[in-house]
């Protein structure tokens, strides 16, 4: 098997690089915690371009509202029909927020409503075991953004299989930090990354 490639996604509205040390510190979880073979460094993609079809999993965020290119909206319809697994996260942690108002009308309008992820699903038992589901952030526990406790994620899903995940959960914020950080936490919070990765490619 070819190098896993850590992606994030480049779009042509929005603030797409908001979260630029998160590849760092997931990619530290997926050496720390598995065998992957997984790239050090990790690179964007243009959602535009043919070269999104060269990844497996890519992982999108912003604050900003999005409006997706006719070229993004068909690549991006396309990878998740094809097998791609694609996690938008909202960075703003804010249901109300123009970010979450915007993804979620250009996902609908590609794929129609989304599903609610069922708690005992495999994403979250596939590597570590999440046995309430998505893990909180500390954005939500806090109070930060719309100051709720999102429980599920929503969903994309293609012949029995996840192709596109939608949180608001604000993991770009929860991992985004240099990798060197760990060692000063009790719990590591990128695990669920690991997840994401391990399903991205076995499924």
């Amino acid at each position: 098997m070819s190098q896993f490639v850590f992606a994030s996604a480049k779009y042509a509205s929005g603030d797409w690089e908001s979260a630029p040390s998160l590849p760092e510190a997931v990619i530290d979880a997926v050496v720390r915690y598995t065998t992957i073979d997984i790239a050090p460094t990790g690179v964007y993609v243009d959602l535009a371009s043919h070269e999104l079809f060269n990844f497996p999993f890519v992982w999108m965020t912003g604050h900003l509202p999005v409006r997706f290119t006719d070229d993004e909206r068909r690549n991006v319809k396309q990878y998740v029909e094809r097998g791609g697994l694609l996690m938008i996260d909202d960075h703003n942690h804010d249901i109300t927020g123009q970010f979450h108002k915007t993804a979620t009308e250009e996902i609908e309008r590609m794929f129609g409503r989304m599903t609610r992820l069922p708690k005992n699903h495999e994403l979250y038992n596939c590597f570590f075991v999440f046995d309430d589901g998505p893990p909180n952030t500390h954005h939500e526990l806090n109070g930060y953004g719309d100051d709720l406790l999102h429980k599920y994620l929503d969903a994309v899903v293609v012949r029995g299989r996840l192709g596109l995940i939608y949180s608001s959960k604000d993991y770009s914020s929860e991992w985004n930090f240099h990798a060197d950080t760990k060692k000063f936490m009790q719990q590591d919070p990128t695990k669920f990354g690991v997840n994401l990765i391990v399903y991205a490619l076995t499924r």
